[in-house]
């Protein structure tokens, strides 16, 4: 199995590679991909040494999957190049995921629609993944009409010049601002740019991506998208309006009972998801699940994940596990 890691050297191409390690993903040869500025160099993968390339040589040598994180624009480009040359691409960017002609995939969720026709593949925004993960068993049974979401989400989710900005800041050194305003004691409602609706692009995502995800627009979602100065790990405070009642019992029944889900939800001992505590893990973890009062059949939650894990690379190791496992490939 030849596998491509097109942005090899960045944040999540890292975690990628380590991802392939820890979940001995069949690699019988490793192609790293970054930019022009890192080709010929080596990064260690399996305790081998691996020679940085370019994009026209990893297409040339024809990888059975090529899992892109070197963003949109790299991703409009190539994907398709790798695509008609037989490769299959999972790919991290936001380019495709609202593509009509291309899924975005969850594996727990939505794995199962994927067929060998299948030439790009789209992983879903790291916000969206731990929303929809914990939002789609309950969904199935109580029928959410209406979601509202809050986020608070790490400077690794901006990349390796905001937490650089994060940890200047800190030791009080000034450096090359990510974001226009400090992070550091600070929080900043601007996760992306902004759209002419006034709203980010991050929170549209948040919008927009659940519905194609769960393949239904019965429901609505609106959404607020805040950085805060975490160095690892999205937080999300979510209220679900269901068309349905329920039973708490019976919503930490299911949730404990869904695959890639961790319940932490214990007010008498503190107990509560973290990211301190998420960072580094795979599942997503959720608590502070109590009933709205204000409202009938409506229910609060707190969830978070490590952003670059399941987030971002563990979700992308995954789809490609399942087209392995499945004979899709």
């Amino acid at each position: 199995m030849k596998i491509a890691v097109i942005g090899a050297t960045g944040m999540v191409g890292t975690i990628m590679l380590k991802m392939l390690e820890e979940r001995n993903f069949p690699v019988s040869q490793l192609l790293a991909v970054a930019s022009e500025k890192s080709i010929g160099k080596e990064i260690i993968f399996k305790g081998d040494p691996i020679t940085i390339i370019g994009l026209s040589t990893a297409v040339s040598e024809k990888p059975d999957i090529a899992i892109f994180s070197a963003g949109g624009n790299t991703s409009l480009e190539w994907a398709p190049k790798f695509a008609e040359a037989g490769t299959t691409v999972i790919d991290n960017s936001s380019a495709w995921r609202m593509d009509p002609t291309k899924k975005l995939v969850v594996p727990e969720i939505n794995a199962m629609s994927l067929t060998s026709e299948d030439k790009i593949i789209a992983n879903p925004n790291c916000s969206t993944i731990q929303l929809v993960l914990t939002l789609a068993p309950l969904h199935k049974k109580y029928q959410m009409k209406r979601i509202v979401v809050s986020t608070y989400q790490s400077v690794s989710g901006t990349g390796v010049k905001a937490v650089n900005q994060l940890e200047n800041e800190i030791k009080g050194i000034k450096s090359e601002m990510a974001y226009p305003y400090p992070i550091h004691k600070n929080a900043l409602p601007h996760c992306d740019d902004f759209e002419d609706n006034g709203y980010t692009k991050e929170e549209m995502k948040l919008a927009r991506e659940p519905r194609k995800i769960l393949g239904d627009s019965s429901f609505s979602i609106t959404a607020t998208a805040v950085r805060i100065p975490t160095a690892g790990g999205h937080s999300e405070s979510v209220n679900v309006a269901f068309e349905n009642d329920f039973d708490l019992k019976d919503i930490r029944k299911i949730l404990h009972e869904t695959s890639g889900i961790t319940v932490q939800d214990n007010p008498d001992t503190n107990t509560y998801p973290m990211p301190i505590y998420a960072n580094g893990k795979d599942d997503v973890f959720v608590g502070r699940i109590r009933r709205d009062e204000t409202q009938a059949n409506t229910l609060n939650m707190w969830i978070v994940s490590d952003n670059l894990r399941k987030g971002a690379a563990t979700n992308a190791i995954q789809i490609a596990e399942y087209l392995v496992d499945n004979k899709l490939i």
